[in-house]
């Protein structure tokens, strides 16, 4: 599948565009259970624990911000994931700087016997696709330095879905436990 942004329509009537410095600061997940999300965002994927407030809620931060991710159980302790069909959260994705955390992050999760959803190469980045214990939708990713993003003759990127090398990818830390 190729995507081809339509670049006529850049901005709704007319908008001013969001500020280039502006970026997703975190996300919060409604969770069935603190524990398990825990065991996975950080026994699993490495993040550390900032803030907990009992079995409520939990903040949970790469390189000390103070959180990427909340996960809390406000409405939805012992819950269950939403069906197919509805609206909600597609899926939150992690950005590591670089293709040999992506390989890294990629070896916790077989070491921890998580499935994949999906592997593709972007052209512009690397994305593994897999679910928390909540079943919302987890991508991990790495972008290619933007020099090397794929472009159409007229400059627009060419984004595109292709399957991704998970050889050359767990390549990237071969050896590394």
């Amino acid at each position: 599948m190729e995507i081809k942004p339509d670049s006529s329509k850049k901005l709704q009537n007319g908008a001013r565009p969001i500020s280039q410095g502006a970026r997703i600061g975190h996300i919060h997940l409604k969770v069935a259970n603190i524990e398990r999300a825990l065991g996975f965002y950080c026994g699993v994927l490495g993040f550390e624990l900032i803030a907990r407030f009992g079995q409520e809620a939990a903040f949970i931060s790469a390189g000390g911000y103070h959180h990427h991710i909340g996960l809390n159980t406000w409405e939805s302790r012992g819950g269950s994931p939403p069906p197919p069909g509805t609206t909600g959260l597609y899926h939150l994705a992690i950005l590591y700087p670089t293709r040999a955390d992506l390989s890294d992050a990629f070896r916790r999760v077989i070491g921890a016997g998580i499935q994949l959803d999906g592997a593709s190469d972007h052209g512009v980045s690397e994305a593994l696709y897999l679910r928390d214990p909540d079943e919302n939708g987890v991508e991990l990713c790495w972008d290619r330095p933007r020099e090397h993003w794929p472009r159409l003759p007229d400059g627009q990127l060419q984004i595109f879905t292709k399957a991704l090398d998970i050889d050359g990818l767990l390549a990237e830390t071969k050896g590394t436990p």
